[in-house]
């Protein structure tokens, strides 16, 4: 995609709805101005993988990616672009945007996909060649199944550059229901206080089994180190010589 540029000085005023831009390689930069509009049109487009030709109105014209884009939080808008300048026929490396399709097995029985990845890098034979995407199929995916980079099928003359070991895609248990998730938080609160010694493992047992709530057998068990204390108390006090 052509994208038209104007030269630029280093702190040079820029006019109204341009902004500042850079390219380079590791022998050569230029810098110039591009129009914001047009440039985030065919940012949105092309994305960090999409071949941009650059031509600088009276100088030269090269082929470009887009390395990296300063936003205006704010206002939400591009206020700087760096580009890398490429040479058609160099293998390159780039990060390619990774898409799933299909519904996983696992999906049909209540599990969840999940993308551990969301781009892999790869080498293309060529800026002309870098794929837009990589699609990894799901469809066979169970629950516990993963799929790694070295097995995804890549465009031909794409090579991976990734670790080939690198899980991009794994299908996870079905979540717990928030019913499922309160139990499994209570046992593990009952299990804390019985090894803090603060329940009896036959109070635990009233609790997990819905017999009584926590609140319940923690206030059965203060009253009946009270009621011991109580009678603790009155055996002490009580006369010696006097039977009940």
């Amino acid at each position: 995609m052509e994208l038209k540029a104007t030269p630029r000085k280093s702190q040079e005023k820029l006019a109204p709805g341009m902004i500042p831009a850079v390219a380079y390689n590791k022998e050569h930069n230029v810098s110039f101005a591009i129009d914001r509009k047009a440039f985030d049109r065919a940012f949105r487009q092309q994305g960090l993988t999409g071949l941009f030709d650059i031509t600088i109105e009276g100088g030269e014209t090269f082929p470009a990616l887009v390395k990296t884009v300063q936003m205006d939080k704010r206002r939400r808008e591009a206020i700087h672009a760096d580009f890398y300048m490429v040479t058609y026929g160099q293998p390159i490396e780039v990060s390619v945007p990774l898409h799933t399709t299909g519904k996983s097995q696992g999906e049909i029985q209540g599990g969840l996909v999940d993308i551990v990845v969301h781009s892999l890098d790869v080498i293309a034979p060529g800026p002309r060649r870098i794929p837009q995407e990589i699609t990894v199929d799901v469809t066979r995916l169970g629950i516990g199944d993963h799929i790694t980079a070295g097995q995804i099928k890549l465009p031909e003359g794409v090579k991976l550059a990734a670790d080939a070991d690198l899980v991009v895609v794994s299908v996870l248990p079905p979540r717990l229901t928030a019913e499922e998730l309160a139990a499994e938080q209570q046992a593990a609160q009952v299990a804390g206080l019985v090894a803090a010694g603060a329940l009896s493992e036959e109070a635990a047992a009233a609790v997990l089994e819905g017999d009584a709530t926590i609140e319940e057998v923690k206030a059965d068990a203060v009253e009946a180190q009270e009621q011991s204390n109580t009678d603790a108390e009155d055996l002490t006090n009580t006369p010696q010589g006097e039977k009940e």
